[in-house]
């Protein structure tokens, strides 16, 4: 999938491909101001957050540099049946804006077309998963304290200006789940400054960083964060020991009141078949396993009482595997196995694009076939009906296929 962000991501970072996610920190801007206004403002921001129910943790805020109670940002709208539904209060959210906070919206992706289109554009991109945390900072309202995120993360400012200072890591690729604690933040300050509207920043895991508008002055700030959920060694080993369960060794019991002989045995039993279960499931098997089992995207299902199928889109998380032996193709995804005849190959290449495909466009001479191909690809759901609120996230950002 081409994606406008994409390359003005790398073209901002001075990247060519994904490789230097994780490396380490880089700076730069966006030469596309349009980019920039098409993913989000902050009025599109609070319309979102009106417009649905809400609720902490993934939605919070912050004033004074401390975390308010979500009774302070929150109502519970009671149904006639006496269901309570939270929803945004908007009236006391303005009051505390023109105050001075700061407005989080964790995974915005799910509530946003365009954010969910961006976050799948850089998955393909990057073969990670992606999602995108946004954050609305006013007057002059104080971030966060020095912190490190345990994955890494692109930010784009989308308005305004905030102040930055990045630190280099205290512990090595330190782990939300490790082995001791990283509570020390390093003294080594790698960059400080203010990000404008457009500017571009990476920082890597581990890395400590905070954020604040505190001293600006009148003024606001937005920006998304997506972040970046590589997988490591430890994500390989914990992969292994689920398929170890295919093997009878691995679910008997360990010899605990055997003599030393049979427990050294064991030992070396347990030893090869694990050197076994390594050299065929290494961490490149891991990796494809992974892209090509990942369940379906979230999307809205293809009902035909609603009428025929207009025009569809690929979905799933990570770029479809499409290989052809010059008699079938097949294709790989979202846990899925398909085989087609090799004449489909061009319609396949068309729907698995990642762009969006209006089949009444095709070309008289495929119109049939593509129409049956994409029928086939939206109920194994690697492709999904191309709603109007979809196809609102991919324009301007996303050509059609064949445009």
């Amino acid at each position: 999938m081409e994606h406008r962000l994409v390359h003005a991501v790398e073209e901002a970072l001075g990247w060519d491909g994904p490789a230097p996610l994780g490396t380490e920190f880089a700076r730069g801007s966006i030469c596309d101001p349009e980019v920039v206004t098409r993913l989000l403002t902050p009025q599109r921001l609070l319309d979102m957050v009106m417009r649905r129910s809400v609720s902490n943790p993934q939605f919070r805020f912050f004033k004074g540099g401390e975390e308010m109670h979500p009774d302070a940002y929150l109502n519970r709208q009671v149904t006639p049946r006496g269901q309570a539904v939270p929803i945004a209060d908007m009236r006391r959210i303005g009051n505390h804006l023109r105050d001075g906070a700061t407005l989080v919206l964790d995974q915005s992706n799910v509530f946003d077309c365009t954010m969910e289109v961006a976050c799948r554009a850089l998955q393909w991109w990057s073969r990670e998963h992606v999602q995108a945390n946004i954050y609305l900072t006013t007057n002059d309202a104080s971030g966060f304290d020095l912190h490190w995120d345990d994955h890494d993360v692109v930010i784009v400012q989308l308005a305004g200006e905030k102040q930055w200072e990045v630190r280099g890591s205290s512990r090595p690729v330190p782990m939300y789940r490790d082995a001791e604690r990283n509570n020390s933040p390093s003294e080594d300050i790698v960059w400080t400054g203010t990000l404008k509207t457009g500017d571009v920043m990476h920082i890597p895991r581990g890395y400590w960083h905070a954020a604040t508008r505190a001293g600006i002055g009148s003024g606001h700030s937005t920006h998304v964060t997506f972040g970046f959920a590589k997988r490591t060694a430890v994500s390989w080993l914990a992969w292994l020991a689920d398929w170890s369960r295919q093997e009878e060794i691995f679910r008997h019991d360990l010899d605990r009141w055997g003599g030393t002989d049979q427990q050294q045995d064991q030992q070396r039993r347990l030893t090869a078949a694990a050197t076994r279960l390594i050299d065929t499931r290494d961490p490149a098997v891991f990796l494809r396993h992974r892209e090509e089992e990942a369940p379906p995207g979230r999307h809205v299902p293809f009902l035909d009482i609603f009428g025929p199928l207009e025009a569809a889109v690929c979905v799933t998380d990570f770029p479809p595997k499409v290989t052809e032996d010059g008699k079938t193709v097949v294709v790989e995804a979202a846990g899925k196995k398909l085989t087609f005849a090799n004449k489909a190959l061009p319609g396949l290449q068309a729907l698995l694009s990642g762009h969006p495909v209006r089949l009444d466009e095709a070309t008289h001479s495929m119109a049939a076939e593509l129409k049956d191909l994409a029928k086939i690809l939206v109920r194994e759901e690697l492709c999904a009906s191309l709603t109007p609120e979809l196809s609102s996230g991919y324009t301007g950002l996303v050509t059609n296929a064949g445009s």
